[in-house]
Formats: C-alpha cells, sequence, structure tokens
C-alpha cells in the first residue's frame, strides 16, 4: 500500500510539472472542443509569383521611356520575359531592380527573388527559399488575424487561435455547431469586380478556348451558370470599408450593401461610367454570385449587390467582406471535441 501510494504521488507529481512546464506533444493533443486547418502554401507562392507578373507588368510600362517586352510568364518558380530590344536589356534590369533588392525579415533582410540573366535576351526572376519562407510565414500570420477577427464578429465566447508546426489550430469550447464555424473560417472571401466579356458567346467559350485575358468562370447554382469574365479586377475586396445584410423591401431580399474606400469609389466610378450597357461580375471566391448590367455611374461608393441571399448567407457575406479576405485557401483538417 504504501508503494502504491508513492506511485500516485509521483504520477500527480509529473502531471503537475507538465501543466507547469508544458508538455506539448501530450497537451496539444486534447484541446477540447477545436478545427485544425492547412494552408494552401503553393497557393501562397503561386499568387506572389502572379503579383510579381503584374508589378513588372507595370513597372516597364511606367518606364521613362517604356520598356517594351514579350514573353513576360510565370513557370515553376519563376517570373521570365524578353525585354523586346537587346538595348533595353540593361534598362529592364534597372527598372526591375526592386524585385531583387532585400526585404526586412524577422531574422534580418530578405532576398525574394534571384535574378539570372545569363541567358541572351531573356531575365528570370525566381522565389528563393527564404522568399517562400517569408511568404508563407507572412500568409499565416494574415490568416490567424482574420481567423481572430472572424470568430469576433461571430461572438464566439474565449476561443484561443494559435500557429502548429503544420497548420493553424482553432479552439472553441463554447461552439455547438463546430462545422459550420470551420466553414466560415474556412472561406476565403476574396471578392472582385469584373467586367462580363461579351466578345463571344459563352458557350463557345466553354467548348472551344476562352480567348486571352478573359476566363470562364461559373455561378454556385446547381446546375452552374457560365460566364466569360474579363481577368482584370477593376475593384477589389481590399477596398471594402464596412458591409452589412440588408431587407430590401421592393423586392422582399436580402442583399449586401457596403462602403469602398476613396480609392475604390474613384475605380468603381471610372469603370462604370466607361462601361453603360455590360455586365459588371461580382466575383467571390472564383465563382460569379451577381452579374448585373450597369444602369448609370457609380459614383457615392456604396455599392449594394443581390444573389438570391438568404438572411443567414447575407450575413455572412457580410462579415467576411468586413473581416477581409484569406490569403490563400484554408483546408479543415480536423474537427474534434
Amino acid at each position: 500500500m504504501v508503494h502504491l501510494s508513492r506511485l500516485k504521488v509521483i504520477l500527480i507529481g509529473l502531471a503537475l510539472i507538465s501543466m507547469v512546464f508544458g508538455a506539448p506533444n501530450v497537451l496539444a493533443a486534447v484541446p477540447g472542443a477545436h478545427i485544425v486547418f492547412h494552408l494552401d502554401t503553393d497557393q501562397v507562392k503561386s499568387r506572389r509569383l502572379e503579383a510579381v507578373r503584374d508589378q513588372i507588368r507595370t513597372l516597364l510600362r511606367d518606364a521613362e521611356p517604356r520598356i517594351d517586352y514579350s514573353g513576360l510568364v510565370v513557370s515553376g518558380l519563376t517570373v521570365q520575359l524578353h525585354p523586346g530590344d537587346p538595348g533595353q536589356v540593361e534598362a529592364a534590369k534597372a527598372a526591375l531592380k526592386a524585385l531583387v533588392d532585400p526585404i526586412a525579415g524577422k531574422e534580418g533582410p530578405v532576398h525574394e527573388f534571384a535574378l539570372d540573366d545569363s541567358e541572351p535576351g531573356l531575365l528570370k526572376f525566381t522565389m528563393t527559399d527564404a522568399g517562400a519562407k517569408y511568404q508563407i510565414s507572412a500568409a499565416l500570420t494574415q490568416s490567424i488575424e482574420i481567423i481572430k477577427n472572424r470568430l469576433n464578429e461571430l461572438g464566439v465566447t474565449d476561443p484561443a487561435v494559435q500557429l502548429t508546426d503544420d497548420g493553424i489550430l482553432v479552439q472553441a469550447p463554447g461552439v455547438a455547431d463546430l462545422h459550420s464555424l470551420a466553414q466560415t473560417l474556412a472561406r476565403q472571401g476574396r471578392l472582385s469586380f469584373q467586367l462580363v466579356d461579351t466578345s463571344m458567346p459563352v458557350d463557345d467559350a466553354v467548348n472551344g478556348q476562352a480567348p486571352a485575358g478573359s476566363t470562364v468562370l461559373y455561378t454556385p447554382d446547381d446546375p452552374p451558370v457560365p460566364y466569360l469574365v474579363e481577368d482584370r479586377v477593376l475593384v477589389s475586396g481590399d477596398s471594402v470599408l464596412d458591409a452589412k445584410a440588408v431587407h430590401d423591401s421592393s423586392t422582399e431580399q436580402f442583399v449586401v450593401a457596403f462602403r469602398l474606400d476613396s480609392k475604390g469609389t474613384q475605380r468603381f466610378k471610372w469603370a462604370t461610367t466607361r462601361n453603360i450597357g455590360k455586365p459588371f461580375a461580382v466575383i467571390l471566391d472564383d465563382q460569379v454570385i451577381s452579374a448585373p448590367i450597369i444602369r448609370e455611374p457609380i459614383e457615392h461608393g456604396t455599392v449594394q449587390i443581390s444573389g438570391n441571399f438568404t438572411a443567414q448567407s447575407a450575413k455572412e457575406l457580410a462579415l467576411l467582406f468586413r473581416t477581409g479576405a484569406l490569403p490563400a485557401r484554408l483546408t479543415i483538417v480536423e474537427e474534434a471535441r
């Protein structure tokens, strides 16, 4: 009996030591009601490469004198291009110097891209390992902040959000419907306004090949309806200041109304003034949720979108617009109580 009592004391002592000093493998394994998300790191890198491609296009267009180029494409982890005139190669390198300049990282300067100009007439900007690590770390940090904002907006009591070795752990002990919460937190919420391409019938684009600069996107309906949409984003969700679900008494439908910042207001006015009579696609996470015809210029920066929303779906969309878009896809890898 004496030896048994001593064993109990030893076990209790070990448990107390674990509580005080931490035993991450034991404690993290049983966090109560929780969700584990995995960040799509490939999408983080691909989006950064696409952004650099667009940045190159802008820098060369705005250079004095303007620098012509061809073959600007993303290939793997590289963005490459051919300066149009061999005599402009050095000018192009100077105009694009910002891409290879170091940026400030947590542990010191980071060279995000490396330039390879060994092949005549070809410039290659390749993402470095340090650059990929920097972008993934930034995306995880941003994702955690957005998740926290969404939890706060939803009124979740005493949540905890933390980074794990391979994802993001969300503890929400007071939530009854954990699956619905996980779905809401995982939605990217990427909003954009883009023109519908009317240069060819959409069915021709679906059955053949879409013209350069446009993509076939679908509605979330069943069956989905295709739209041929121009790739150029006229206004993005980054410009949204506030959003709320509203019941439109004239149509008896729920809509989402939101305000744009000054830049978004100017862009929206510019786009709607020049494209009266054309359909304007409202795109959420690569799906067309509405495609109204532009009837008149929208100048005041207050926009209202409809799309057969229920009260709940309108509220959820408004929440996504208010809290901003996730930088990349989050996959739900675990839900448990």
